[in-house]
């Protein structure tokens, strides 16, 4: 006999930032806790609007399964005294399962005789213990800001208002907060109304004959393809930015797109800040032309059905003109800004106390790009204009318009340089040396803007780790995870000339020169080398299979540009079979001889078998091309002259006495493996690889 389980939890508004987290952990919740509880159960569904966390299971069995558990004791040697009777450990054991000893057998293990007890545990009925299960899970939730009320020491996410709890249709009877449980639920705020639930499965369209559309997903549908047909009633492109949808479907809980418009003049500012200031401020969908310029029409989503529409647009209408009319103005006086003024000003901001002002910052970002520039011997022009982007790279942080809308850095930066008569390329990396931003994003298009983008990134990394702050579990605050990435990604994308250990050593210079270092310049060394790759390894591993990954970072990353190739080349090997798996096997049988030898050179005129001979001729012959192949990052041509070393290999191994007796001629094969496996490790450690 099974029955259907509905908790719902009635709130007060939650920030639709918290929602989707917040469901699926108390789903999660829920599910593990029956599962614990030995309580057998059939599909799961979650509800979430803003005023409400519902989980619906479907065929909750009445009663716990019961289970009976065989647990290992003590020894037979250590169960039995000398006359044979149970020992005090044997009787211990027997308390702590809450069973007889006279009950105990006997089983063999690994050859070792253990006593055995077999607990048996009845099944109780899920009404029974449902109820504390659910208000255990109500006090384990956990959320990034919580709230108490009235005088409760309890507190959650929001004010928690109903509590629906039925197995069945039986009430399951809890109490937090003051608020018992029951089986009413209530509508949409303003156009429905509390309602009782007879039966969980009616739970959904229960709530829908009441404006509330429960289900995440069907109301995520109903925005979408409303937005999109407007889209084409109108012919316009609606741009539907997946974090913005995220935030509106947990605001509403009958969504009804409609639109308004905004007054065109307003269109002679960047569009970017018109954007910014409609989704952030209002919660707005822009509205664009074919060709990605925007109209001056705003999409939004109400919370109510389609009664009054018109009203509804002009008062957001009303709303946004005062929201674009703050942004004009800050326009315009940003634009009264001098750079050299707006730089003085960055002399009084705190970028982090031991590692001093964003002005600072400045001056090291443009030391560290200067010394990279050098590094890559661009042209004089490359190099002013990665010094000039790299002086006021930060100058948009003291406008009001990035003082209202963070997330504007880099592109107000960008359009107040050039209207500043910045030459277009110092211009243009202004904003790109925040590239990129996030994972998935693009690298800077510009070699000047991925010059100051590395040495920003690498400044802050660099300056961090110097006083000792490392990332550390889900601990990131400066989100130096994201910004070595950023760097690794530039370094692959414009694949620029530089190792990883380059692009430190400018840093480390600089910080050095400047008395920031407060670590052994090796320590901090070693720990970028670990950090990095960590990060490298998570970029390959997102292509190829996580033992080709060991094998390729085992042969060194210094080289960011060479990594990747040499992993696409080896997985396209192993995929191969079993061909390469011969090659691969003799490629490790020359490793593990390699291991003996000293470091003596090889010298031909002491080969006495045919079969070391072939060998050294056969690497003797393609070495110098197979070393050059790696240079150029040509990995897959590089693997190929290596596989083909392997026939020779496989005829010396057949042939050949490697521990010879002669010490000489010992010494002299040893020496000529060692030689082939240095070769061999410069593409990957091929032992790291799982073959079957």
């Amino acid at each position: 006999m099974s029955k259907d389980l509905l908790f719902e939890i009635g709130l007060e508004e939650v920030p639709a930032r918290f929602m989707r987290a917040a469901i699926e952990q108390l789903q999660d919740r829920i599910v593990k806790w029956l599962d614990a509880s030995r309580i057998t159960h059939g599909e799961v569904n979650a509800y979430a609007t803003p005023r409400r966390l519902a989980v619906m299971i479907q065929d909750v069995a009445e009663k716990q399964e019961d289970v009976e558990e065989e647990v290992k004791g003590p020894s037979r040697k250590i169960a039995l005294d000398e006359s044979g009777n149970w020992s005090k450990a044997a009787l211990g054991f027997a308390r702590s399962q809450g069973v007889d000893p006279d009950q105990f057998t006997f089983k063999e293990l690994s050859g070792v005789e253990y006593i055995y007890a077999t607990k048996s545990s009845k099944g109780v009925e899920t009404s029974s213990v449902i109820g504390e299960g659910l208000l255990s899970i109500l006090h384990a939730m956990t959320f990034p800001k919580f709230m108490r009320w009235a005088s409760y020491d309890f507190k959650f996410v929001r004010p928690i208002r109903w509590i629906v709890a039925l197995l069945g249709s039986e009430v399951i009877d809890i109490e937090v907060a003051g608020v018992k449980s029951g089986n009413a639920t209530r509508g949409h705020r303003f156009l429905g109304k509390e309602t009782v639930i007879t039966n969980p499965a009616s739970y959904v369209e229960l709530l829908r004959s009441e404006h509330v559309i429960a289900d995440i997903k069907e109301r995520e549908q109903m925005i979408v393809s409303q937005i999109q047909a407007l889209a084409a009633e109108k012919n316009w492109d609606i741009a539907i930015k997946e974090d913005l949808l995220e935030e509106v479907l947990f605001l509403v809980e009958t969504p009804t797109v409609l639109f308004g418009t905004f007054d065109p003049s307003f269109l002679n500012i960047p569009q970017e800040v018109l954007i910014t200031s409609m989704r952030e401020h209002q919660r707005y969908f822009p509205v664009l032309d074919s060709a990605g310029q925007l109209l001056p029409y705003f999409v939004t989503v109400r919370n109510g059905g389609s009664d009054s529409l018109d009203v509804i647009a002009k008062g957001n209408e009303k709303v946004l003109r005062a929201r674009l009319s703050d942004a004009k103005f800050f326009y315009e006086e940003d634009q009264k800004l001098e750079i050299k003024d707006a730089l003085s000003k960055l002399e009084s901001i705190v970028f982090q106390e031991e590692l001093g002002t964003v002005g600072d910052k400045v001056r090291r970002i443009r030391k560290i790009a200067d010394g990279l520039a050098s590094k890559l011997q661009v042209s004089a022009d490359v190099a002013e204009s990665v010094s000039r982007s790299a002086d006021i790279c930060k100058f948009d942080l003291v406008t009001l318009m990035v003082g209202e809308f963070p997330e504007l850095q880099g592109v107000m930066g960008e359009d107040y340089a050039r209207k500043a008569g910045e030459k277009e390329e110092v211009a243009k990396a202004v904003f790109e040396h925040y590239q990129p931003r996030f994972a998935g994003d693009q690298s800077p298009a510009s070699l000047v803007g991925a010059i100051v983008s590395a040495a920003d990134k690498m400044d802050t990394i660099v300056g961090c780790f110097s006083i000792n702050i490392i990332p550390t579990g889900s601990q990131d605050p400066y989100a130096l995870r994201r910004q070595a990435a950023g760097i690794v990604q530039i370094l692959l994308d414009h694949q620029l000339p530089l190792t990883l250990s380059d692009v430190f050593g400018v840093a480390l210079q600089v910080h050095a020169q400047m008395n920031l270092l407060k670590r052994a310049d090796e320590e901090v060394r070693k720990d970028l080398q670990d950090f990095f790759g960590l990060r490298v390894k998570k970029l390959l591993s997102e292509t190829v299979r996580y033992d080709v990954v060991d094998a390729v970072i085992s042969a060194g990353f210094d080289d960011i540009s060479a990594i990747v190739p040499k992993g696409e080349a080896l997985m396209a090997a192993v995929q191969t079979g079993d061909a390469f798996k011969t090659t691969v096997e003799s490629f490790n049988r020359v490793g593990n001889l390699a291991a003996k030898a000293s470091n003596a050179s090889v010298h031909p005129e002491l080969f006495t078998e045919e079969g070391e001979k072939q060998l050294h001729e056969a690497w003797n012959r393609t070495n110098e091309e197979y070393r050059k192949a790696l240079s150029q990052h040509a990995a897959a041509e590089a693997l190929a002259i290596a596989s083909a070393w392997k026939e020779a290999i496989t005829a010396f191994f057949d042939s050949v006495m490697v521990m010879a007796e002669d010490e000489a001629v010992r010494a002299n094969r040893l020496a000529l493996l060692a030689a082939i496996d240095r070769d061999l490790k410069g593409f990957a450690d091929f032992s790291k690889l799982v073959l079957v």
